[in-house]
């Protein structure tokens, strides 16, 4: 086990005790801090060799060195095989998520097009997940949501056929909207015959099963059939079909047989790599996605690649509906060892490729192309953000970059459901993931003052508790009055030593002429003018719109929420059944409103006494 925080201090690593008795067997070594903290998990085919050109190596570049100085402790999982020993690393790369190892952000599960063919005219959707057992068939998986609902559209406008829930589709008693602009022939009132309809149903599986060509032959001898037969009305319904499927091909950029397959792409800047992947289906390209990760190790390029395949392929691949091959942008260190990995974990055999040609090598030309457009836009991005706070630091004449930025916002309807924002930046941009909003109670509605002196004392009372959280500048949104009610606040909570910053809007309340206040550390509050071209203004600019952004989204979600309970919900004594009797006798709250006691008394399960309960209850006596 890890040594203890204290051991770990008072006695350092002892590398070459360690090495004199480590397996050369393959397996896994994770290494510790001195508190305990994992720092990196690796595999290794021999062990002490692995783990020995750590320590006995004098070249290594100042990243890894980083890592090297903190190891206090380094524990040894020997296994039977390479092959296992990857297996194993990345369960615990999943589970331990070690700083130093290369982590995939995103872990969602991809879209699918479910067909539920158990029904009697059967209706396409949207599946975030394959459920076993469901009857019908899934379409996928697709890079994201968007994606999906696209192809929804578009076999919505080709075939017709129903996208609705089905309690919606058994209570219809006349033709949706849908039926009216063309994009359902309502099989809920009848208005299709169900041969008809389950023929278009055919017609939308070999789409999605990229059969185009067959399809397109298909349909062109049914328009001919009903051209000579005299139907013109349905000839002309797949005439259209043919034009839309016809363009729909054209509009997509490459295509070819039914390959399914994964293109992986790099491209590397200062400190940071980009993955791109590009996902094809039936030959078909479906979309892409790109993972961003940081350099914290000094790795070589085909390290770097290995480690991501490793992780998205093996760690996590369980999850995901995998392809059958997966094109590279170079040769892995050990592409055997890899798809025998995957062949253990999903039980499917992968292939993995480098050296491609005709359209397999234009595929992997384009992904190579995101991934280098992606890294110039997050370097680009980068850059603008340390060159804004670079600027505000100078202008607030600050010794050293702010590393942690906070902003606070106040959100409310006419005093109606307030929420207070807090947003926060750190030195590389928005840190999504430490926004919070507030609340508030027992103010006076309309009161701001109060909203933002009880938003800052619930987010700062255990600040001193958490070093890593706290901020090193504090934006107010608003004046002289908010930013002298802050400085109260943080002294109460002795935190006085956080810079605060008032940002009051001009007269005029446009970006560009706003005023800035500052404690001048006597007392009092000094103005600073900013011109309107400033880069430290462009960035409390952005960290205010933000907090104000956020605050709004809060409110609204909370106004809204509120307004959807129904009223019946804050009676004591008025559960869901009771609720459903009521509103099946009166049809509406406001129905219940308008009866008396003894009317109320009718339904099922309601009392006298509740009757009258309720009665007060909405009548506000």
């Amino acid at each position: 086990m890890p040594q203890s925080s204290q051991s770990a201090i008072a006695q350092p690593f002892d590398a070459k005790n360690f090495l004199k008795n480590l397996s050369t067997a393959p397996g896994v070594y994770r290494m510790f801090d001195g508190a305990g903290q994992i720092l990196y998990v690796g595999k290794a085919k021999n062990l002490k060799k692995r783990v020995s050109s750590y320590f006995l190596k004098n070249d290594h570049a100042p990243k890894t060195r980083a890592l090297v100085s903190k190891i206090q402790n380094i524990e040894v999982t020997i296994t039977n095989s390479e092959t296992e020993a990857l297996i194993l690393e990345q369960n615990l790369i999943k589970k331990l998520k070690p700083p130093y190892n290369i982590l995939l952000r995103d872990d969602k599960s991809y879209p699918y097009i479910y067909l539920a063919t158990d029904k009697e005219f059967p209706s396409l959707s949207l599946k975030r997940v394959r459920t076993k057992g469901k009857v019908g068939q899934y379409f996928g998986p697709f890079p994201n949501a968007h994606a999906v609902r696209e192809s929804l559209g578009l076999l919505e406008k080709i075939f017709k056929v129903r996208q609705c829930q089905e309690s919606f589709y058994k209570n219809r008693s006349r033709p949706c909207l849908q039926y009216q602009i063309k994009r359902c022939k309502a099989p809920c009132v009848g208005l299709v015959d169900k041969d008809e309809y389950l023929q278009d149903v055919h017609h939308v599986t070999m789409f999605l099963q990229g059969k185009n060509p067959e399809l397109l032959r298909q349909l062109i001898d049914e328009m001919e059939t009903a051209s000579e037969d005299l139907r013109f009305e349905k000839a002309a319904e797949l005439r259209d079909q043919i034009q839309h499927l016809r363009h729909a091909q054209e509009s997509q950029s490459v295509e070819s047989g039914s390959a399914d397959l994964d293109v992986v792409a790099l491209s590397d800047g200062p400190g940071v790599s980009v993955f791109s992947m590009l996902f094809i289906r039936k030959g078909r390209i479906l979309g892409h996605k790109n993972y961003t990760s940081k350099m914290l190790l000094d790795e070589s390029k085909e390290e770097r690649l290995q480690s991501f395949i490793e992780q998205y392929y093996v760690g996590s691949g369980a999850e995901k509906d995998l392809p059958n091959e997966v094109i590279l942008p170079f040769k892995c260190a050990d592409e055997t060892m890899l798809s025998e990995a995957v062949q253990n974990v999903v039980g499917k055999n992968i292939r993995f490729a480098h050296k491609v040609k005709t359209i397999r090598a234009q595929w992997q030309k384009l992904a190579q192309t995101n991934a280098d457009s992606t890294l110039k836009t997050y370097l680009s991005n980068k850059e603008n953000v340390f060159h804004r706070i670079d600027a505000l630091r100078a202008l607030l004449e600050l010794p050293d970059i702010p590393k942690r930025m906070e902003c606070f916002d106040i959100s409310h309807s006419s005093g109606e459901k307030t929420v207070a924002s807090c947003v926060v930046f750190n030195d590389q941009g928005p840190l999504k993931s430490d926004y919070r909003t507030f609340n508030i109670e027992g103010i006076e509605p309309g009161d701001d003052y109060a909203a933002m002196k009880q938003a800052l004392s619930r987010r700062y009372r255990k600040v001193n508790e958490e070093p890593s959280k706290r901020p090193d500048i504090i934006f107010i949104d608003g004046g002289k009055g908010q930013l002298n009610m802050a400085i109260d606040v943080l002294n109460e909570l002795n935190a006085s030593d956080i810079l605060l910053l008032g940002i009051a809007k001009g007269a005029t309340r446009k970006p560009g002429f706003e005023t800035l206040f500052i404690p001048d550390g006597q007392g009092g509050l000094k103005t600073i003018q900013c011109s309107s071209d400033e880069p430290s203004l462009h960035l409390m600019q952005h960290i205010r719109d933000e907090a104000h952004r956020f605050a709004i989204t809060g409110h609204r979600k909370r106004r809204d929420k509120s307004r959807r309970q129904s009223q019946l919900e804050g009676i004591d004594g008025v559960g869901p059944t009771r609720r459903r009797s009521l509103i099946k006798y009166f049809g509406s709250v406001q129905g219940i409103k308008t009866a008396s006691i003894e009317e109320i008394a009718k339904v099922d399960g309601i009392s006298s006494s509740l009757a009258e309960h309720i009665y007060l209850s909405l009548h506000g006596d």
